[in-house]
């Protein structure tokens, strides 16, 4: 059985989405270079609006070393030739418990490269009270 390539959207997701994270663990100054001044991030419900804004967020994170394991991602088309991408997994911060979480990019090509237009962050955590 020959397996199908994999569809432009689909490679672009995962190419991106193994950037981020490489960046995000490493490196988090590096990640402003895939946000432009017009980027939305909603963190945990906070709205953050514009690289700048966005950037502060994630360098005063309160973490000192992060790992993320990705469990499940899904990347789609939009009409206008963007990526929708959907990530599940889970991530350790320092020497907290392992936790869930959920983040969705939206992937916009500006002048020949691709950035980050919209994004979402929730960990995966539930108040059953």
């Amino acid at each position: 059985m020959v397996e199908a390539e994999p569809l432009w959207w689909e490679q672009l997701g995962s190419c991106f989405v193994r950037h981020y994270y490489q960046l995000f663990e490493s490196d988090r100054a590096k990640l402003a270079d895939l946000y432009i001044p017009e980027s939305l991030l909603t963190w945990e419900g906070d709205i953050l609006h514009g690289k700048e804004s966005i950037m502060k967020k994630l360098l005063n994170l309160d973490f000192k070393k992060i790992e993320h394991t990705i469990t499940a991602q899904d990347h789609q088309p939009t009409p206008d030739n963007c990526v929708l991408s959907m990530v599940v997994g889970q991530l350790k911060a320092d020497n907290d418990h392992i936790m869930g979480f959920h983040q969705i990019f939206f992937l916009r090509e500006i002048n020949a490269s691709w950035v980050c237009t919209n994004e979402i962050f929730r960990l995966s955590l539930h108040n059953f009270a």
